[in-house]
């Protein structure tokens, strides 16, 4: 049998084991557990930590290499994948600092970044480069050459209440030369929201202030131009003819003022039952002669008027200018009246014939009458009818001549009326017939009897034909008195024909002639070839101005037979 005693200790000696056996068990477990924390714990949370470390100090991506599936495998992408759009956002803010920053320096403004007390705490290149400003600076010493804050001082504005504002204002480059800017200000606030800078930003406007100087004087000088122009000038809208400007002649010349006749059509200036034929040749023409105009008071005057397009304020319009021809035109006429007088006075043989002629029957007439009455003869009923008929019709015809004559004399004014050239010539011709048979020259006609009509004062062009049949006869004339021996031919021819949209005219005559070195000066007033009483030089002349009021245009060329022709156009009426 055992003892107790060596029972208790084979007991004892089992629990040292069992003990020992725990003991190296605990430690091999703790052992394990040390290794696994510094295996799958310990060493990655270093990694972890030196990644994190990483990304503060802005190494993206940062990378954390810990081949687990566990916690912290996951722990580890999510911190990788955290870098990685960190990486991002900062690379986006990277790039849109570097954008700022290049807008901020490369700009081509001014832009100063400044503090309450207008030092300069930021500034760009361009402010730099013009102003090589000192830190710390006043913006107002840098830039602007002045000793105090502007009056109208923009950033104070903005620190006053956060808000944007704009002026101008006037300062000195670096060099002392004078500089304009326009300056706007804007606010610069921290992430507490307090307004801590104000950021100014100052545009060069000087090249614009030179040119709105330019402009300036520029427009001063044309209006100095325009108000000065002594003939009336209107700006005229081109499809309503509304007065958009006028000059200062306006005043003086049809009595309103500016302010009256803007907004007022220019037909206004014309005779109502005129308007709208001058309507349609305003905007088709580009000069109208002898229009007649009415002022402000009443008074109408003519007036010669020219249009050209043009531009004004963006819009293009009619520029149109008038001449007050009014005096001229009384001049002409007291001119032309005298050129009456003056060819009355050489066709007063003529007329003298073509009275004689009428006079002549009626004296030989009432002699007989008077002669068979006195004797107490009867006198047949058949002759006594034949011979007051003679007697009539001689009245008749001299009386015709003397109104002629008269309303051929009589002074009137200029009216312009559709007629017939035909008429006109005839009438012309009227008072010279009997006196070109008496001195054997013949008339020849050749006249289109369809030709349209045209414009013309019937008095006026009666005048011009007048002229150059006197013309014709005193060549005639004269060429028979250089040879009197030779059979001269005596002709006079008259031709009207369609020319295109002219109705053409021609006086040729078997005279003279007129020698070529002259010919240029055959229409200037007071020129003449005749002899010394025989005529004035103006019939030609008057003539010459009378067609050219007309619209139409008179040529010399050598008559085929001999002498010369008188060719006159007229434009034809549709």
């Amino acid at each position: 049998m055992v003892s107790l005693q060596e029972a208790d200790r084979e007991l004892l000696v089992g629990q040292r084991r069992i003990i020992g056996l725990a003991f190296t068990v605990f430690l091999l477990t703790s052992i394990i557990i040390l290794i696994f924390v510094l295996n799958f714990v310990n060493r990655p949370i270093k990694k972890l930590i030196a990644g994190t470390r990483r990304i503060a100090r802005g190494e993206y991506p940062g990378t954390v290499e810990i081949d687990q599936e566990d916690e912290m495998g996951q722990l580890a992408k999510a911190i990788h994948q955290m870098s990685q759009k960190i990486s991002q956002k900062q690379t986006a803010l990277n790039q849109q600092r570097d954008e700022y920053m290049d807008l901020f320096q490369r700009v081509p403004c001014l832009i100063t970044v400044q503090d309450r007390a207008f030092n300069l705490l930021r500034y760009n290149r361009e402010f730099a480069e013009k102003f090589d400003p000192i830190p710390g600076e006043h913006c107002y010493e840098a830039y602007k050459g002045r000793t105090q804050k502007c009056k109208s001082c923009p950033v104070e504005k903005t620190f006053a209440d956060g808000l944007s504002y704009s002026t101008e204002e006037t300062g000195m480059d670096k060099d002392g030369s004078i500089k304009h800017w326009i300056v706007r200000s804007s606010p610069i606030f921290d992430e507490n929201n307090e307004l801590v800078a104000a950021m100014e930003i100052s545009l060069d406007l000087t090249e614009r202030k030179l040119l709105e100087v330019e402009l300036e004087q520029s427009e001063k000088k044309y209006h100095a131009i325009f108000n000065n122009i002594p003939n009336p000038v209107f700006v005229l809208d081109k499809d309503s003819l509304e007065v958009l400007n006028s000059n200062s002649s306006v005043a003086a010349v049809y009595g309103y003022t500016e302010d009256e006749i803007r907004g007022h059509s220019f037909l206004d200036l014309f005779r109502r039952e005129e308007s709208e034929d001058y309507a349609a040749k305003l905007k088709t023409t580009s000069i109208i002669n002898q229009a007649k105009n009415i002022c402000k008071d009443g008074k109408e005057l003519f007036v010669n008027i020219l249009m050209s397009p043009s531009e004004y304020s963006g819009q293009t319009v009619l520029l149109v200018t008038t001449s007050d021809i009014t005096k001229r035109l009384e001049a002409e006429q007291q001119l032309i009246q005298a050129s009456k007088m003056a060819t009355l006075g050489e066709m007063s043989t003529g007329v003298a014939h073509e009275l004689n002629q009428p006079l002549s029957v009626i004296k030989t007439a009432s002699s007989f009458l008077v002669k068979k009455i006195e004797n107490q003869q009867p006198i047949q009923e058949e002759i006594l009818e034949t011979l007051l008929s003679k007697i009539d019709g001689n009245v008749d015809r001299a009386t015709r001549i003397i109104n002629h004559m008269r309303q051929f004399s009589r002074k009137s004014d200029v009216e312009m009326e559709t007629i017939d050239v035909h008429t006109v010539l005839e009438n012309a011709f009227e008072i010279f017939s009997q006196q070109l048979k008496v001195r054997g020259i013949e008339i020849l006609r050749d006249f289109d009897r369809n030709l349209p009509r045209i414009s013309a004062d019937s008095g006026r062009l009666e005048q011009v034909f007048i002229n150059l049949l006197l013309n014709a006869r005193d060549a005639i004339e004269e060429q028979g008195a250089r040879h009197p021996m030779e059979d001269i031919q005596k002709e006079i021819s008259l031709r009207t024909t369609r020319d295109g949209n002219f109705v053409s005219v021609e006086v040729c005559d078997t005279g003279i002639g007129i020698p070529q070195n002259i010919v240029d000066k055959i229409f200037e007033p007071f020129y003449t070839t005749k002899e010394v009483g025989k005529g004035t030089g103006l019939g030609l002349s008057i003539s010459y101005g009378i067609i050219k009021d007309c619209g139409g245009e008179i040529s010399i060329k050598r008559n085929q037979k001999q002498g010369t022709c008188f060719r006159v156009k007229f434009p034809a009426l549709s």
